[in-house]
């Protein structure tokens, strides 16, 4: 038993002396001043906006989009996935009125979801790069201006990524938190990553890509309910570079309750076990950069979960006065350590986003005892689903993210 808890705190401490390292990478990669060099030429760009009923907030991400100051080519097209409420409607409106906006009706296939409806936008589009955009997002009117400079003068780079945040941050303690994640481990994390080891990870919009290393690819995996992370994997392996723009800013709703939560982090996770189990059984995402991203995969959906049952099993048993082996010292300090390394990420990620408050730094001080539990009930529910549908040979089916009635671009 000391051994298997030995090796638990030695392991604890690589990932806390990794996270430091990664957290402190960020904020230099974040507080540098950059100059961008304009481009002699801006290459043409599609954007692609895959929606399925997205009545309640498409109106104004067309208008996001129409706003984009872009000097090259920039075609706007809406795919919609056979949709049954207003959005098809207001898509034709905008095409009817915008030269660059086209309506696009995605015929009826499976299986079902993005990856398949993005696919096919890229068979009808032409353009030197895409960029995808969920149908709630609204981005800065420089944001794709931004990813192309960077895309363009980053050598062997497959595109851009930027960053996303919550419109709906100040809606409820939820939408709180998940802006508060978004800042420590979509950007910070992000932004050490691509400082320290040249990766980046597709964030699944506000994501540029160059269409001759899709078409090299392949395109979208149409299985995969995490296409970001997968595609990420695919095209790392062919050694491109995908660089880190956090200037480049869009804003999109998150949901505002725990069932829309649990839905969406559910889909989110089988997404990363399918793509986990194809990572096991192909040799070739087990070298080079694509091991990081691999290692990256463990470490944040399977040990990440297994040190926090490990850590409230440990508690719970003393408690309720189990014989325990006698390591209280060491177990405390890496405790503290933990919870003072989480604690200066989310601290920092404020910092330079400028939202520093008493009740965000009230509420983040309060997310390792709240929001990171949840994950312990995502990834069994994720695992039962899998699992459960692998054994039955199905395909499991895209689940929409709800909207919400529009909120405006703080």
């Amino acid at each position: 038993m000391k051994i298997i808890l030995l090796s638990v705190i030695i392991f604890f401490g690589f990932l806390l002396i990794y996270y430091s390292i990664l957290t402190i990478a960020g904020i230099y990669f974040r507080q540098r001043k950059i100059i961008r060099k304009k481009l002699d030429f801006y290459p043409s760009v599609a954007i692609l906006i895959p929606a399925h009923n997205e009545g309640i907030v498409i109106r104004n991400t067309l208008e996001a989009m129409l706003k984009l100051t872009y000097p090259g080519k920039m075609d706007v097209y809406l795919l919609d996935d056979q949709s049954t409420d207003e959005t098809a409607e207001i898509g034709r409106e905008f095409s009817s009125s915008f030269l660059n906006c086209h309506y696009v009706q995605v015929s009826d296939g499976n299986p079902k979801g993005k990856s398949r409806v993005l696919n096919y936008g890229l068979s009808i589009t032409e353009s030197d790069y895409f960029i995808i955009y969920d149908a709630d997002n609204q981005p800065n009117h420089d944001a794709l201006k931004l990813l192309v400079e960077v895309a363009e003068q980053t050598p062997n780079a497959a595109g851009a990524i930027g960053y996303v945040r919550t419109i709906n941050q100040e809606k409820n303690l939820l939408t709180r938190m998940i802006s508060i994640e978004f800042q420590v481990f979509q950007l910070l994390m992000q932004c050490g990553r691509w400082a320290l080891f040249k990766t980046g990870s597709l964030p699944g919009t506000n994501m540029l890509l160059k269409r001759s290393v899709i078409e090299e690819v392949g395109g979208y995996d149409p299985y995969a309910l995490a296409e970001d992370a997968e595609l990420t994997i695919r095209i790392t392996a062919k050694d491109y570079l995908l660089p880190i723009v956090p200037e480049a800013e869009t804003w999109e709703q998150e949901p505002e309750n725990l069932r829309a939560f649990i839905k969406q982090r559910t889909r989110w996770l089988i997404g990363n076990l399918y793509l986990l189990e194809k990572l096991f059984y192909d040799p070739t995402y087990w070298r080079g950069k694509v091991l990081y991203h691999t290692g990256q995969h463990l470490l944040t959906y399977f040990f990440f979960v297994i040190m926090l049952l490990f850590s409230n099993t440990w508690f719970v048993l003393s408690l309720t006065g189990v014989d325990l082996p006698v390591m209280t010292q060491p177990l405390i300090m890496i405790w503290f350590l933990s919870y003072l390394v989480f604690s200066f990420q989310i601290v920092g990620s404020m910092i330079f986003n400028k939202n520093t408050s008493a009740i965000n730094l009230i509420v983040g001080m309060i997310m390792y005892f709240t929001y990171s539990q949840l994950f312990l009930i995502l990834l069994f529910r994720a695992i039962y689903s899998y699992s459960i549908n692998r054994v039955r040979g199905k395909t499991i089916a895209w689940d929409k993210t709800k909207r919400y009635k529009e909120e405006h671009v703080q």
